[in-house]
Order: structure tokens, then sequence, then C-alpha cells
């Protein structure tokens, strides 16, 4: 899908027993790191299950940018071949990430200690959010930065030609912000430090130390200690991308709140960094079992078998939000399938995603017949089994409000339409196909 594409409206109607296989595309975050560490590491890193989303193909783009050869071999598998750390090279035009918050926050700190210049823009959506959170810290390492009134994109960072080790404790809990550093921590000298009050998802740390990086993590009192030794020479590794966390989400609660439903999900990241959804359903009492659980590319996974059953309302601890973050808004409408009240605490960071997810969701919810309270931490769900539906939401070009409005129809008495399906296409290009062949009414 190009970033201008005309408003694509679908609708998804009371459907019949979801069954079969739902074999998701693979873990969006995992994917943006594979091709960034491939581009700095020296030789070629070899990539199978790689999300082909919009997402992830304009970094797969930017990287190309920055000098390194990056080639599609055949579906999911692509090559890399690396400029090693500090190789990068002054991009001659532009660098466009799309719809990407991760994509540009990580390439940003990627490039941000190399002596070269390079201007960052996005569609409509990414260039009305916030970047100071990832240039502020940058700026320590030596970076210039020149920007937009408020920090937002377009942007041009002029990276550190004697870059400084930094220790920075992040304001908010963000893997966005912590990899940006780490990542930035590569071409520094001696040992770069991030500080989290609360633990955010690892995969940075994982790819790093597989490539060969001195990483370590340590709980102290201050919170979770993050180590990285500067400057090492990343040996290029096979990365084998699990299926999505974040996209199994809404196969899963589809089969979840549509009576009758049994699906599988095989291969799915059980990364604990990731997994606060799957822990909250169960507490909902979801019929969810784990199977064949393993590990692949150092990450554990397993297959997800689903049935339909009652579900009852819960409150999520805002200790669980980091590990669940863009999980809220499909968790938003399964909580209105559900018999009582569903608390959501923590949810700040959700309304400087794509969109203000939290508002976005209630406003629509609320058209479909849920009665929803928000306050600027909390989402407050009181579940009455369905919803009424028959309204049109507003996705503000953000694919996961488009998703979960789109499951919320499946199930509900009235059909329920989103105002543009297009921006689904950056992180999960088959969701139709996909959600039809388990028998989704979606056109």
């Amino acid at each position: 899908m190009s970033h201008s594409a005309e408003p694509l409206p679908m609708t998804a109607r009371r459907s019949g027993p979801l069954t079969g296989e739902a074999k998701v595309p693979g873990d969006k975050s995992i994917s943006h790191r594979a091709l960034i560490l491939g581009a700095l590491a020296v030789g070629e890193t070899r990539i199978t299950g790689l999300l082909e989303g919009q997402d992830v193909l304009d970094t797969a783009a930017a990287m190309r940018a920055f000098g390194a050869q990056v080639e599609r071999l055949g579906e999911g598998e692509w090559r890399v071949t690396g400029v090693g750390v500090g190789g990068f090279a002054e991009p001659q035009g532009v660098i466009d990430c799309g719809n990407s918050g991760t994509g540009v926050r990580l390439i940003m700190g990627a490039m941000a200690t190399t002596a070269i210049s390079a201007t960052f823009t996005g569609d409509a959506s990414l260039c009305g959010r916030p970047m100071g959170r990832v240039t502020d810290p940058l700026e320590l390492f030596g970076a210039q930065v020149t920007a937009r009134e408020g920090k937002r994109l377009p942007l041009t960072i002029q990276g550190a030609a004697d870059p400084l080790p930094v220790r920075y404790k992040t304001p908010v809990a963000s893997a966005q912000i912590k990899s940006a550093v780490l990542l930035a921590g590569l071409n520094a000298p001696g040992e770069t430090v991030v500080i989290e009050s609360e633990p955010t998802r690892d995969h940075t740390e994982r790819m790093l130390a597989g490539f060969g990086a001195s990483i370590r993590t340590e709980t102290t009192d201050e919170g979770q200690v993050i180590t990285l030794q500067g400057r090492p020479e990343l040996k290029p590794q096979p990365v084998a991308v699990p299926r999505d966390p974040s996209s199994a989400a809404f196969p899963v609660a589809a089969a979840l709140i549509v009576p009758g439903s049994e699906i599988r999900v095989p291969g799915v990241s059980r990364n604990p960094t990731r997994d606060g959804l799957y822990v909250t359903l169960l507490e909902m009492g979801a019929d969810i079992r784990f199977e064949n659980q393993r590990e692949e590319g150092g990450e554990p996974v397993a297959d997800l078998v689903v049935r339909h059953g009652p579900l009852k309302g819960v409150t999520v601890p805002p200790e669980r939000a980091a590990s669940m973050i863009d999980e809220f808004p499909i968790l938003s409408v399964i909580a209105c399938f559900a018999e009582g009240t569903t608390v959501m605490q923590g949810v700040h960071e959700l309304r400087v995603k794509e969109s203000d997810r939290i508002e976005a969701m209630a406003t629509g919810l609320v058209a479909n017949g849920a009665s929803v309270e928000t306050t600027p931490d909390t989402m407050t769900v009181h579940g009455k089994g369905g919803l009424t539906g028959g309204a049109t939401c507003a996705t503000h070009l953000d694919h996961r409000i488009a998703m979960s409005f789109l499951v919320a129809g499946l199930a509900s008495q009235q059909p329920v339409t989103v105002d543009d399906g297009g921006p689904i296409a950056t992180s999960f290009p088959d969701f139709l196909p996909l959600m039809r062949g388990l028998g989704a009414r979606i056109d």
C-alpha cells in the first residue's frame, strides 16, 4: 500500500463459527531489528519469516539508503550484507518511514553516532507523533537535531563525529527509546547504559547478544539496568523471525468472541516482555492452550489453540502495560463481550501511538453500543456480553484500530464498518484473506 492511497472502507458482519489455522505474519518488532542489525554487521545475514508489511519494507529501503545491500530472495526470506558498526554512508535522499514509529526511532538511533546527516519523514500520522523522547537522548551522544515545532517529523539528524557514551534513564516505559539509545551506543566508545523503571520488550537486547555484542541486564534498586559495550564487530547471524503475538491477537480475539469457534495459531512468540495480553486473557477465563512450546531464533514460541467460551471482566495492573501496549485496542473489544467490568490501567502511552488509541477506541465502541469510561491513564469497559454494532468507526490511519473494530463486527448484532482499512497493510498485509479463510465475513 502506498502512503497516499485512497481510503478503503471495510465492513465486518456477524459470522458463524471460525475454524482452521491462522498463520499470522512474522513479528514486526523483530523484523525491523533484524534488518537494522544485519546492516550493522560485517557480512551476510539471512532472515526467514520476515514480515513483509509496508512498515518493514520501509526499514529495508532505509538500510539500502545507508549503504547496506538488502535483497528479497523469496517469501519472507531476505539477505542483508552489512557495512559494520559506524559504516553507514550518508543517504542521498530523504528517509521515508511511512507509518512506522518503531522504524524511524530505531533507524535514528542506529545512525546518530556516525558522522553523516540524514533527514527523516513519514506519513501524516507519523509526522504528528512526538520524536523528542528519542532525539533528546541522541543529542547526549553528540548528535545535532533540527526539527519542526514539537520535535516532530520531518527532522534532520547530524550524527556525532566524536560520540560520547551515555547513561540514560528512560522517562517512560518504551522499548523504542531504549532500543534507539542502545543502537546509538554501538558506535560510541566505552559503556552505554540504559535504565528502565519498568521492563519493556527485550528483542533488541536478545538480538544484539546474538550478533556478538557484549550486553548485560541487571535488576537493581534503580530498576532494570542494561549495559552495552561500544564498538563491537557485529557478526552476521541467521535470524528466524517468530510469528507476531500482536498480530495473533486479532484472530485469537475473534475466536474468543464468535460462538462455536476453535482455531489454531502456530509458532507465536511467547516472549515474556510481549505476553501481557495472553496473561490477561487467561485471567478473564479464556480457553487458550499453549502447545509445542519451544525456542526459535532466541525467542520462546508456542502453538496457540483458542476456543470460544464465557469471559469475565478483570483489572489489568499498570505494571503489565508495557508487555501489551499494542494489544489494548483489541482487549477493549474483547472486554465488551465479557461479563462485568474490565479496567485497563497505565495506558497513557496509547495516546501517542499512531493515533490516540484510547480516544479512538472509546468513541467507536460507544457508537456501537458499549459502555466505556476513560481518564488520561485508564480505560474502563463495562462488559455486557456483546455489542449492538451498526456504526462506522474512524481509524485515524491506525492499523490496530481498524483491525480491532473489524473483529468486533464479527460478533456484533449489526455490521461494523471502518472508514479506512488501508493502513492494515503496514503490519498485517494478509489480514483479510487470513480472517476470511477462518470464516470471517469482512468485505
